[in-house]
C-alpha cells in the first residue's frame, strides 16, 4: 500500500496528545517532505530515518515521500517521532504489515545505526495513552519509567530491527510488568535541629495544613535545616499524586525511580530567572514550581532574589497551576507546591542580636525588608522568628534529641490531614472562599478576636482568610471540631510577625 498510518504522542505542557503519523508514497523525483508544523529537530528526522533504514538492511523508497503529522496545528518537537516515521515508511512500501501497527503506539529517537535512544516524557505519554487499548513501544532506556503506569502494555526495544521483528511476528518484544518502586524513607530527622521549639511548631502546622512559611532569623540558626525537614513530615504521595510528580520529572528529563512516592524538595539558587522558576522557553518546559508539585519549594535568602522573579510566584501560589502563553502555543503545568522561604532580619543578618553585632541603620533595615512586596508577604500564611539557639542546647555534651520526635510529628500531621480529607477533600491551605466560610467558622470569642485583629494589624481580606485557615489547621492538630479563641490567637501570632517582616526596623 502507498499510505501508512502510525500513532505516536506529542508533549504539550503536562499533557501528551495523540499524533497520527501518515506516510504517503507518490510518483515523481525522489524527495522527502514533512508537514504538520514540525520543528527543526523533527524535520531532521528524514536524514536519521534514511540512514537507520539503510543500515538495518531495509529499502528506502526512491520515490516522493510525504509525511504528515496530524493534527496540523499542533507544534511537534524532539526526535521522538523518528521511530513512527521509519515504521510508516516501511509499512507504506509493504515491508511491514499495517494491521500490526494499529495495535501499537510508538516513540523513540533513532541513531544512524538503527539503535533507539532514550526520550524525555515517556511516563507522561504512556499515562495519557492509558485506556486507549494499544501497547506502547519505547526505547529500552525510557521504558522502565513507563512501567509505573498500571493497566498498560509497554514493550522495551533496543533497535529498529527488534521493533520490526516484533511487528512482523518473528520475535515478539518482551512486556514490562507493572513495577512500583518501594517508597524510600526520609532519613532527615527533625530532632537534628537543636532547640527552636517555636519554629518546629510552625513547621508542624505548615505540614498539617499545606501552608506557606517564612523563616526570619540571623545566619546559622537552622532555617535551612528546618525547611529541608518539611518533606519528611508530609504524608507519602498516593498513587495518582506520585504519577503526576513522576510525569513532570519525566517531562524535564529528571525522572529518578528512587524518588518515587517521595515529596519533591526543590531549592533553586537566588540567581535563577523567572523562566527557570515558573517554566517556559521556546518549547515550554516545567519550571521549579512545577518540579515541586505536591512537594516543597524552598527559597533561601529571599530578599536577595530579583523582585520580578518573586512576583511571578503570586498567581501560582493561589491557583496551584501556571499558565504559560507564547505566540504559537499556550500550555499549563500543575504547581501545587508549599512555599518555604528564609531571610535574614537585616543586610548584615544580626539585627536584634543582644551582642550588638548589627551595624545596619534603621533605614538600611527598612530598605532590605522592603525588597519583598506586600502582595507576596500577604500570601504567606506563617511567618516565624528563628532566633539564635541557647548555647547549652548546642553543646556536644548535651543529651541526644529524641528519636521519636519526627515519627510523632508525622503521626500528628497525618491525623490532621485525614480530618481534612474527610471534611473537605483538600487541605486547609487550598480552601476557597466558600470553603473557608463552610469549614473555618470560629466560635464567638474567636470571631471577636479576629475582628479586633483585622483593624489592629490592618489585615487584608486575603490575610483574614489565611488566618482562618491556619486556625482551622491548629484546631485539627488539637482534634477540635470548633475553631476556638486559643487556636485563632496562635494563628494571629504568626500573621503579626508577617505584618512586620517587611517594614518594621
Amino acid at each position: 500500500m502507498s499510505v501508512a498510518v502510525v500513532r505516536s504522542r506529542a508533549l504539550v505542557g503536562a499533557s501528551a496528545p495523540c499524533v497520527t503519523v501518515e506516510v504517503h508514497l507518490a510518483g515523481g523525483l525522489p524527495a522527502f517532505h514533512m508537514v504538520g508544523l514540525p520543528e527543526a529537530e523533527v524535520r531532521e528526522a528524514r536524514d536519521r530515518v534514511r540512514a537507520a533504514l539503510q543500515n538495518a538492511q531495509y529499502e528506502f523508497p526512491a520515490r516522493r515521500v510525504t509525511v504528515n503529522l496530524a493534527p496540523a496545528d499542533l507544534p511537534k518537537e524532539s526526535g521522538r517521532f523518528d521511530l513512527p516515521i521509519a515504521l510508516g515508511v516501511l509499512a507504506a512500501t509493504g515491508q511491514l504489515p499495517q494491521p500490526s501497527l494499529d495495535a501499537h503506539e510508538f516513540a523513540g529517537e533513532l541513531a544512524l545505526t538503527g539503535e533507539l535512544r532514550p526520550i524525555r516524557g515517556a511516563l507522561a505519554m504512556v499515562l495519557a495513552a492509558r485506556g486507549e487499548g494499544r501497547a506502547f513501544v519505547l526505547p529500552a532506556a525510557s521504558a522502565s519509567e513507563a512501567a509505573l503506569v498500571a493497566d498498560t502494555v509497554v514493550h522495551p526495544a533496543r533497535s529498529l530491527l527488534e521493533v520490526c521483528a516484533h511487528l512482523a511476528g518473528r520475535t515478539p518484544l518482551s512486556t514490562l510488568p507493572f513495577c512500583e518502586p518501594p517508597a524510600g524513607g526520609n532519613a532527615i530527622e527533625l530532632g537534628d535541629v537543636r532547640g527552636q521549639s517555636h519554629a518546629k511548631r510552625a513547621l508542624t502546622i505548615a505540614a498539617a495544613g499545606g501552608h506557606s512559611l517564612l523563616l526570619v532569623g540571623p545566619p546559622g540558626t537552622g532555617k535551612s535545616m528546618l525547611a529541608q525537614r518539611l518533606p519528611g513530615l508530609l504524608p507519602p504521595l498516593n498513587g495518582d499524586e506520585a504519577l503526576e510528580v513522576a510525569a513532570i520529572a519525566s517531562l524535564a528529563g529528571r525522572f529518578d525511580p528512587r524518588a518515587f512516592r517521595q515529596r519533591p524538595f526543590r531549592s533553586p539558587h537566588h540567581t535563577a530567572s523567572g523562566i527557570a522558576i515558573v517554566g517556559g522557553g521556546s518549547t515550554p518546559r516545567p519550571g521549579e514550581i512545577s518540579l515541586a508539585h505536591h512537594g516543597v519549594l524552598f527559597l533561601d535568602e529571599l530578599p536577595e532574589w530579583d523582585r520580578r522573579v518573586l512576583e511571578v510566584l503570586r498567581e501560582p501560589l493561589e491557583a496551584g497551576v501556571v499558565n504559560i502563553a507564547r505566540a504559537s502555543r499556550h500550555v499549563s503545568f500543575p504547581a501545587q507546591f508549599q512555599l518555604v522561604a528564609a531571610m535574614n532580619p537585616c543586610p548584615c543578618g544580626w539585627h536584634g542580636d543582644p551582642g550588638g553585632r548589627c551595624a545596619c541603620s534603621p533605614d538600611q533595615v527598612r530598605r532590605y525588608r522592603g525588597r519583598l512586596s506586600g502582595a507576596l508577604v500577604d500570601r504567606i500564611d506563617l511567618c516565624v522568628d528563628v532566633p539564635a539557639p541557647a548555647p547549652e542546647s548546642l553543646t556536644l555534651l548535651a543529651p541526644p534529641t529524641s528519636a521519636t520526635e519526627t515519627p510523632l510529628v508525622r503521626a500528628n500531621v497525618a491525623r490532621a490531614r485525614a480530618r481534612q480529607r474527610e471534611r473537605q477533600v483538600t487541605t486547609n491551605a487550598r480552601l476557597d472562599a466558600a470553603g473557608v466560610a463552610a469549614h473555618c467558622r470560629p466560635t464567638r470569642e474567636a470571631q471577636a478576636l479576629l475582628t479586633h485583629a483585622l483593624s489592629k494589624l490592618a489585615l487584608s481580606a486575603r490575610a483574614y482568610h489565611r488566618v482562618a485557615k491556619v486556625a482551622r489547621t491548629i484546631a485539627d492538630l488539637a482534634d477540635s471540631e470548633s475553631v476556638e479563641a486559643t487556636h485563632t490567637a496562635e494563628a494571629l501570632s504568626y500573621r503579626s510577625v508577617a505584618a512586620g517582616a517587611r517594614v518594621q526596623a
